[in-house]
């Protein structure tokens, strides 16, 4: 039986519309806590649920500072950055492929007049682009996943580019989830641990501002 490729795309059209809507409505029930033992729960596979569920919220455009927030609350600054940036590279990943192979018209739809300046900017600087806007989120970050999927850059290239660069921002908010938990819990090294956190944001803001501002002098 030979399968339908209109359909197969309109199924997938309709399943990332449902999803985006049923996330948007329920985003902001998610509790951290009860996340917890339900990974705990889970024993040896609780990261690799945690590293999938990161991916499909990054599908479903669920705002990825707070699962990343979330993992450094749960994982610690070490092995949470390595659960966030796994899963968010795994979902920036998926979303390329749905956009290059299934959904392009309803991507073309959502990136609407961004979708131009990243064809223009992928096609002048390859995956140096990918990079720049990893780390200055002149984009939103689930919209760029699929948006960068219907320009030409190869898949390999983008996934690799997107894992590198996300990292600084990965380690910087996933420090800051830990930071939380310890302030929660009233550890009295939390203060040491927030001011890490606070300093690694810094950095990334002050990266991204000086790379802006150097993309800028060199367009001039």
């Amino acid at each position: 039986m030979k399968s339908n490729p209109k359909l197969l795309r309109i199924l997938v059209v309709l399943m990332l519309t449902l999803g985006v809507a049923l996330t948007a409505i329920y985003r902001d029930r998610l509790d951290v806590k009860q996340l917890g033992f339900w990974l705990d729960g889970a024993g040896w596979a609780g990261p690799i649920l945690f590293m999938l569920l990161y991916a499909l919220a990054t599908l479903l455009f669920f705002p990825g500072s707070i699962l990343t927030l979330a993992g450094g609350a749960l994982f610690g600054p070490v092995a949470g950055t390595v659960y966030n940036l796994t899963g968010a590279t795994l979902g920036a990943a998926l979303a390329f492929l749905l956009a290059r192979y299934l959904a392009r018209d309803w991507v073309e739809a959502k990136a609407a007049g961004r979708l131009r300046q990243l064809k223009e900017g992928v096609e002048r600087e390859g995956w140096h682009f990918v990079a720049f806007v990893r780390l200055v989120p002149l984009f939103p970050f689930n919209l760029l996943n699929y948006a960068l999927g219907l320009t030409r850059i190869p898949f390999i290239q983008y996934t690799v580019a997107s894992g590198l660069f996300m990292l600084p921002g990965a380690l910087a908010y996933t420090w800051l989830g830990y930071a939380g938990r310890e302030a929660l819990s009233g550890n009295r090294a939390a203060v040491q641990q927030g001011l890490i956190a606070l300093s690694l944001l810094a950095s990334v803001i002050y990266l991204s501002r000086w790379l802006s501002r150097r993309r800028g002098k060199k367009e001039t």
